[in-house]
């Protein structure tokens, strides 16, 4: 599904340059011209997020333990820079445009070429945007907010040469491409840190307290401890690894179990393929006043109180229990 869906964009992304750059050579707007770049790197992330996705949906092997699903960290970082790139491009063009304007030339149709484009940009830059979020798919939605960024931006040309129309002061056309490029540059940034962040394996707060949430609202007496938690999206796939203390006495066939009960309420709750890497732990007799497990035959100390799970003392490489009570 999300190859599908980086397919259309990216053939969107073609038949939108095409239409602005047409616009602009009809113009001689550098306002357009800022919309036409900012297309050109649609259609080169687009086709850019294209392979990133067909190579991430590859199954993992001896080479990728973890799978390829890093690749589309790497396609959205390539987008942020060059989203950056080309609003460096426009202030140069906007500059050059006030010290040495030039005549511009069919405004009327150029604007109306361009809010056909703005339309396409928004509606597609939803629907990306969304999307993306529903497939847990970084590159989709990079996608969706560059396109949303484009659609807003088209949208404030449009007003701008819509004043210059008015006005009849040609300056506002660089004006208005020098505003966007600013907004062009802030939203390439955005994207680039978003991408190095998921190749650093940056703790994704949202998803981790998603599973937190998850777990804690859920969780089961025998499941006296998690510690050492950690979360990690690769594309499509979601990388649980955790501690579990759980009673000592405890056969394989019980530990299995708790594993399955935890991936299965993973998977259940996150619409994307789940990892899940349990280390089980036997319980200690210090952990027995967080234990509520009824009727356990070993119990050196009555139950005191429940931990309660939160980011702060799960992702710590230490069992509960030592100093609590």
């Amino acid at each position: 599904m999300p190859v599908r869906i980086q397919r259309y964009i990216a053939l969107l992304s073609v038949v939108l340059f095409i239409g602005k750059l047409w616009a602009w050579y009809l113009t001689h707007s550098v306002a357009i011209l800022t919309d036409a770049l900012e297309s050109t790197v649609n259609v080169i992330t687009g086709f850019m997020g294209l392979y990133s996705l067909s190579l991430a949906a590859k199954p993992r092997d001896s080479n990728h333990p973890y799978g390829h699903g890093k690749a589309q960290f790497v396609s959205s970082a390539v987008e942020g820079a060059l989203i950056s790139i080309a609003g460096l491009f426009i202030i140069y063009e906007a500059i050059d445009q006030l010290l040495e304007a030039k005549p511009l030339h069919k405004l009327n149709l150029g604007i109306f070429i361009i809010v056909g484009a703005g339309l396409l940009n928004t509606v597609s830059g939803y629907y990306a945007l969304n999307a993306g979020k529903k497939h847990r798919s970084l590159v989709i939605e990079s996608a969706g907010k560059h396109l949303l960024s484009d659609g807003y931006s088209t949208l404030a040309i449009i007003v701008g040469l819509g004043l210059v129309i008015l006005t009849k002061a040609q300056w506002l056309d660089s004006v208005v491409a020098l505003i966007f490029a600013g907004i062009i540059i802030v939203t390439g940034y955005k994207v680039l840190r978003k991408s190095l962040a998921g190749i650093m394996d940056e703790a994704d707060e949202v998803i981790l307290k998603e599973v937190i949430t998850l777990l804690q609202e859920n969780r089961k007496p025998e499941w006296i401890d998690l510690h050492n938690l950690r979360v990690i999206q690769y594309g499509d796939v979601l990388h649980v690894d955790t501690h579990m203390t759980i009673p000592w006495y405890y056969q394989v066939l019980d530990a299995d179990k708790a594993i399955h009960e935890v991936e299965n309420l993973v998977k259940t709750r996150f619409e994307s393929r789940v990892e899940l890497f349990i280390h089980i732990d036997a319980c200690m007799p210090y952990s027995c006043k967080l234990c509520s497990v009824q009727n356990c035959p070993v119990r050196k100390e009555a139950f005191k109180v429940r931990e309660i799970w939160i980011m702060d003392n799960l992702w710590e490489n230490s069992k509960h229990g030592k100093t609590t009570g």
